[in-house]
């Protein structure tokens, strides 16, 4: 494997503080990162209702259910060639330009898919509609997620790098967040039968108002710093930024992948999943569970920001070790303390959140790890590629493994933290001497 990780060199200013600019910056790209994911994500809260819609009514409950949720997995299929290909333009074309198209192109189809017609009406062609949508809205989040932290990283000073990761991060788990509210509000204002008649469509055509604002809101950006003196250099990439990913930064790509390994297991499991496992496994009425998780997901958000700010303080390798075993730890308590004291479900599930905050490590590693050249190809190609193959292994891997015993979420989460520490020790243990200042800190 080659030692082909790298950093930039360190700018003049580089060791400036956090400006006025730089906290505008950020706020402004997490609100955005936080609408676009909300409208990503809300598809999950209404796939039963959704199931119901767009499918032939004799079609049998398990099948209806099964198909709702390949319409949602379509989503991230669609994601690795709609972020390579934004990646590409980015690398070659500049930042923002990509980070504004990527969320425009997620409002149009979300409030298109508030639109559409139903099976009653359309037939075949509105599950067919419904897929092209839902493909549409996986290849725009492929190209926001690492758009937005190869822009946040680049706008701020060299060391507030986790910072900006982990504040962004931190808006995306909050679009999940907010998702779920809105979720719980619909059901909530209107009956069962309102639902289906007309409100699921609500939180559809209310995130296509959220896009288009969030692609106001991203006017007021400017292009990254590290970009331009790139253009003015002459120092772009010349040939296709993803064949200099391959050849090159292999080393880059496997950690980045591993990484994304290890960010699924804590969105996905811990998450988006846990709420459903809760119910099957100890009896848990929704309200509860989804009161539980929106509480986790907060803690999420706010752990997010913490694992960045400890990240710019201590260095990547030794936070993400600690806060492997954290998620590790926690996930165990969340899962053995719930089977024996039941009572316990939101206080376990909020230190679960705050564990699952480690999450806002991996994309510093990421922006690390790929030379300012060809990073949006390098980080886009690595985490969509590797998102698209474990997130959407990983509920089914989770669903059978359930099966054989109830602590079997809390092992696949506990194999991929071993999988962090091993990507740690690595951090650590290459250092300054192999990598060029891979980790100040190391």
């Amino acid at each position: 494997m080659q030692t082909d990780i790298v950093r930039e060199p360190a700018e003049p200013l580089a060791q400036r503080p956090l400006s006025r600019q730089d906290v505008r910056t950020l706020a402004l790209a997490a609100l955005g990162g936080a609408l676009e994911f909300y409208d990503f994500i809300i598809f999950v809260f209404f796939t039963g209702v959704i199931g119901q819609l767009f499918f032939p009514p004799d079609t049998p409950d398990w099948l209806r259910q099964l198909q709702a949720f390949g319409l949602f997995a379509a989503g991230y299929l669609a994601r690795p060639l709609g972020g390579i290909v934004m990646a590409h333009f980015g690398d070659r074309g500049g930042r923002k330009r990509m980070f504004t198209l990527s969320v425009f192109l997620m409002s149009v189809p979300t409030l298109l898919i508030g639109l559409l017609p139903t099976y009653a009406t359309a037939g075949y062609a509105a599950p067919l509609a419904l897929l092209g949508l839902r493909m549409l809205q996986g290849a725009a989040v492929g190209g926001e997620v690492p758009g937005a932290w190869v822009f946040v990283s680049e706008h701020v000073p060299d060391r507030r790098v986790g910072l900006a990761c982990g504040t962004l991060t931190s808006g995306l788990t909050f679009g999940i967040l907010l998702g779920s509210l809105v979720a719980t509000a619909v059901n909530q204002t209107y009956t069962p039968e309102q639902v289906r008649d007309f409100g699921w469509r609500v939180p559809f055509l209310v995130g296509g108002v959220f896009g288009f604002f969030a692609v106001f809101l991203r006017r007021w950006l400017a292009e990254t710093p590290v970009f331009e003196a790139m253009r003015q250099r002459k120092a772009l990439v010349q040939e296709l930024p993803l064949k200099v990913v391959l050849r090159g930064q292999r080393t880059g790509v496997v950690v980045s992948m591993l990484l994304t390994w290890v960010l699924t297991a804590g969105i996905v499991v811990v998450i988006l999943m846990t709420p459903a496992l809760m119910q099957k496994l100890h009896g848990f009425t929704p309200a509860l569970t989804l009161k539980a998780n929106s509480l986790a997901t907060l803690c999420l958000t706010v752990g997010c920001i913490g694992f960045g700010l400890a990240v710019d303080r201590f260095g990547m390798g030794g936070v993400l070790a600690v806060g492997s075993l954290v998620l590790i730890a926690a996930t165990y308590a969340l899962y053995a303390g719930v089977n024996a004291r039941p009572e316990l479900l939101v206080a376990l599930y909020m230190l679960a959140g705050v564990g699952v905050g480690v999450v806002g490590v991996v994309p510093t590693v990421m922006v690390r790890a790929f030379p300012a050249a060809v990073r949006f190809s390098g980080l886009s190609f690595s985490y969509n590629v590797a998102y698209a193959v474990f997130g959407g292994m990983t509920p089914l891997v989770v669903t059978l493994m359930s099966e054989l015993t109830p602590l079997a979420p809390a092992h696949y989460v506990a194999a991929l933290g071993g999988v962090g520490l091993c990507v740690a020790f690595f951090l650590l243990s290459a250092g300054r001497a192999r990598f060029g200042a891979l980790d100040a800190h190391s």
